[in-house]
């Protein structure tokens, strides 16, 4: 099993360009003393009277997680899992120099091919998202970078990981940061929904460890404060069907069937393998092919404001990385794509938006941030597309249900039929 990541993408800051990721070094371990239990089988009290710490108790989906002995916890008689702690390891960011245009009233709108391609000022006539709110269930947001000011709420904001850094910090997450972005700003770029209120619920620390267990119950927090929407650009695959993915797979479609009935729409990223998802057997990507979410594939364009003779593909064919299959994909929307082969001035065809670079000293401790902006592609820039768009949404249809937030926000793909990544709408 891969561990849960933050969907390997592609990075590069500014114009400083020192090549391109490609895919990441993932590890995952099974923790020896923190375990998901099945509450429906046993209790709190009786957790802690066998001598367990109960980290997050979430009877809205029949779950404790628990830290103890494995002995204690077998003695529950409940069915139980180990907990996950996955890590990847990304390359370190580099500085972004600012850019110049001003097509737009933000001064980085020129090379946003994505909010272009998505009418973005012109849905904002309408609506700026006003009135809604937006979880992101991420590494953490850069409350202080200046696109980001006044738009996160510091009080409902909260740390998953017991790491002592806490939530909606200065410092944030380069990754959470771009993906918050996507859909809320203040100054430098265009967001999908800039009147939308963020959230921070941090999962991934910064030595870039997240838990399956703190981000299910980042999800099931979200769904608690009446988000409008909560995005996960993070996911796991291949997950082997059977065993602990079998459980797992169950504790996700609690975890996202209580979101829905609470009226918070799940967006999550479709993963960043190429991975046929319609026909990979006993494999299955988690948790974008959990129950009632909404999956994400990534689009992009080819030549913008690079190519010698324009657009060699336009914007809404499907990324070259993007995992597809029509059973696990609900949407497709702008995530970004590259070819290398290009000698300058393939990194515009990827997602420029925010970064925070966090500094921390030799003891670990915050010292300081880089606030700047960055080109990334991947999936996990293609799903706040569409939390942004659900905001939209729900700002003028308060009540609107997670099969209309989707139907409002797509439009059928205009994807040629070549393609083999099929998917089943395209955010518009």
């Amino acid at each position: 099993m891969v561990g849960y990541d933050r969907r390997s993408f592609l990075k590069v800051s500014g114009t400083a360009l020192g090549g391109i990721a490609v895919g990441s070094t993932v590890t995952v371990a099974s923790s020896d003393e923190r375990f998901l239990v099945d509450s429906s089988e046993t209790s709190q009290s009786e957790a802690e009277a066998a001598g367990l710490d109960v980290v997050h108790a979430l009877p809205e989906i029949d779950l404790l997680v628990v830290e103890g002995a494995e002995s204690d916890v077998e003695s529950l008689g409940a069915t139980y899992a180990a907990d996950s702690t996955y890590s990847l390891d990304l390359p370190a960011g580099r500085d972004s120099p600012t850019t110049d245009e001003s097509a737009s009233d933000e001064p980085r709108y020129s090379p946003q091919w994505d909010k272009q391609a998505q009418n973005v000022p012109e849905a904002h006539e309408i609506t700026r998202g006003e009135g809604t709110r937006v979880a992101v269930i991420d590494t953490g947001v850069a409350a202080g970078h200046p696109d980001l000011q006044h738009a996160v709420n510091e009080d409902l904001s909260k740390d998953f990981t017991g790491d002592g850094y806490g939530a909606a910090g200065p410092y944030g997450g380069y990754h959470g940061t771009h993906v918050a972005a996507n859909d809320r700003n203040e100054v430098g770029t265009v967001g999908s929904a800039p009147g939308t209120e963020i959230v921070d619920c941090r999962v991934f620390s910064p030595s870039e460890n997240a838990s399956f267990a703190d981000i299910v119950a980042a999800v099931v927090y979200s769904a608690r404060i009446d988000c409008d929407a909560a995005n996960m650009s993070l996911g796991a695959y291949p997950v082997s069907r059977t065993a602990n993915g079998q459980f797992y797979g169950k504790v996700l479609n609690r975890t996202t069937s209580y979101a829905k009935n609470q009226g918070t729409v799940v967006v999550t990223s479709a993963g960043n393998d190429a991975a046929d998802l319609q026909h990979d057997g006993k494999f299955i990507s988690l948790p974008n092919e959990a129950a009632n979410v909404l999956s994400v594939s990534a689009t992009g364009p080819l030549g913008f404001n690079h190519g010698a003779d324009g657009l060699e593909s336009p914007t809404y064919t499907p990324a070259n990385y993007t995992n597809y299959g029509t059973n696990a994909i609900d949407v497709a929307a702008p995530g970004g794509n590259y070819d290398p082969d290009f000698p300058t001035g393939w990194y515009y065809d990827m997602v420029l938006n925010t970064l925070a670079e966090p500094q921390f000293d030799a003891d670990g401790d915050y010292v300081g941030a880089n606030y700047t902006y960055s080109w990334i592609a991947g999936t996990s820039m293609a799903a706040p597309q569409v939390a942004g768009a659900v905001a939209l949404v729900r700002s003028q249809n308060p009540g609107s249900t997670r099969g209309r937030s989707a139907s409002a926000s797509g439009t059928p793909p205009r994807c040629p039929r070549s393609s083999r990544r099929p998917t089943t709408a395209l955010a518009n």
